[in-house]
């Protein structure tokens, strides 16, 4: 799967937004969740631990259906950091009943141009053509919060 976006902002803002703690709770997560960072060690081999909870009443009442806590906590790990350019990381899908956990990748890169930054991110399927969808769909909601965010930054 791809996702291309462009942002009106500096690839530092971009950047830093990727990859503090604060940046990442800022936006991390579909519209309806919150994210709080426990861990975030960004470097290869490194982790970025956090817990993902659902604050609104639809996306609280689709977890109790589907038999999924409120609050999922969740790894990523850093295979690849090249700052300002590309990250790449594996992201485990624990968190769905009745599936054994399997591993999905991401690559995120960012190149800058007179309009901004660029974003391509290719993330691999999940284990069905549903979960991919609502995959997809998960982030398109966060980069949504993303380009919200520097928005903002820039006022």
């Amino acid at each position: 799967m791809r996702i291309e976006r462009s942002f009106n902002a500096s690839i530092q803002d971009v950047w830093e937004l990727w990859t503090t703690k604060a940046g990442i709770e800022s936006w991390w997560g579909p519209e309806g969740f919150e994210v709080k960072v426990d861990k975030l060690d960004f470097r290869p081999g490194g982790q970025l631990l956090y817990a993902m909870t659902a604050t609104a009443p639809e996306q609280i009442e689709f977890l109790k259906k589907a038999g999924m806590p409120q609050t999922q906590a969740a790894r990523i790990t850093f295979n690849e950091v090249v700052p300002l350019k590309r990250l790449v990381f594996t992201q485990l899908a624990d968190f769905i009943p009745d599936v054994a956990p399997y591993e999905v990748a991401t690559t995120v890169e960012f190149d800058t141009g007179p309009e901004g930054v660029r974003m391509v991110m290719t993330l691999d399927a999940m284990h069905d053509e549903q979960w991919t969808k609502m995959a997809v769909m998960g982030w398109e909601s966060e980069l949504g919060k993303l380009a919200k965010r520097l928005s903002g930054l820039r006022r």
